[in-house]
Formats: structure tokens, sequence, C-alpha cells
């Protein structure tokens, strides 16, 4: 299989097509190598991540990896999951006028000073797959169920594994896994809505 291109994900985006285009120009103006990474575009500084290019239904914009060390004077840059991404921040855009080009190149300007500086975020250790017993249960009963749900990544499982552990009630235990059942019959991620 070929690796996705950036010109295949401006291609096959449902939407924003002249606006990643628009994205893309600017970003190919800096020193920033281009590629793909994660199935999106990715620009990088000397093999180190600075910046992402992405186009969603409801907006587009740029995912700095180590944006939480931006100044951020334009005030456009957001955490999209508190409490769970450390470094990394977006600037969401909805509309073409959104894009200002001395902006996004001072951002790239000060993220690549970062890069150099050797500032970043320490990756996490990976969490650890604590099952819980109403899970378990339900996946020794069906095989089928348990061969999808350790289809997914480790991160994935984690995710349905602590939705069900959070709980403080049985009966909100035994919703919340009625509720993950045919998500994971149907491959589906538990947080599929924020991807």
């Amino acid at each position: 299989m070929s690796k996705k291109t950036v010109d295949n994900y401006i291609l096959e985006a449902a939407h924003w097509h002249n606006e990643l285009i628009a994205l893309r120009r600017i970003l190919q103006s800096t020193d920033l190598d281009e590629t793909t990474k994660w199935g999106m575009p990715c620009y990088t500084y000397e093999n180190k991540n600075i910046v992402g290019m992405c186009g969603f239904k409801s907006y587009f914009g740029l995912w700095f990896h180590q944006g939480v060390f931006l100044s951020d004077p334009e005030n456009v840059l957001i955490n999209a999951q508190s409490g769970k991404t450390k470094g990394l921040r977006q600037w969401r855009m909805t509309a073409m006028n959104d894009i200002n080009a001395t902006a996004v190149k001072s951002y790239i300007e000060e993220s690549i000073d970062h890069a150099k500086a050797g500032k970043t975020i320490p990756i996490a250790a990976p969490r650890k797959l604590k099952i819980p017993l109403l899970l378990q249960t339900a996946l020794e009963k069906d095989t089928a169920l348990q061969g999808a749900f350790y289809n997914f990544r480790t991160a994935q499982q984690c995710d349905f594994a602590d939705y069900i552990s959070s709980a403080k009630q049985e009966k909100t235990k035994q919703r919340r896994l009625e509720k993950i059942i045919p998500l994971i019959q149907s491959s589906t991620p538990l947080n599929h809505k924020y991807k």
C-alpha cells in the first residue's frame, strides 16, 4: 500500500479544499519539510514535528505539536482535549479570511525556535490495560466481541475499559457496557466523534 501524500489528503478531503491549498502554500514557503503522518499533512524541521494541517467537517486548521510553548499573540490556540493533551495546540479556522499568512509564519518561526532550543513536552508512558470484571465477562461470553475488542489499539481498549471503570454505580457500569458493545462490534473507537 502506498503512502498517502499531501496532494491525496487535499483531494480526498470532504471539505475545505481551497483553504487547505492556501494553508499548504504558506507552509511550503517556510523552512519546514512536508510529509504525511497519521494520514495527515505534517511539516517537520530537522525531523521534529512542528505543525500539522487538517480539515474536518466544521473547521480546518493547524496543529502545533509543541504549541504549549507558543506565546500565541493572536490568542487563537486551543487545547482540544484539556486534561489529556499536554503539548499539542490547535488553530481552528472556519473561513478563507481566517487565514493570516503573516501570523501563521510567525507561529511557525517561533515553533522552529523552540525546536532548535530542544523544548518538548515528554510523551507520557502508555496506559496499562485493566479490564473491569463486567467487560471481561462480556468478552469471555462472546468470542466475536472479544476478537473485535482485541483488534483495537491498546489505547482504544483502555478507553473502553476506563469508561466502564470510572462509573461509580453498578447500574451505570451496566449501561455503559451496553453502550460500548455495538461500538466494539462495529470497530468504532469510543472517542470516534473527536477524530
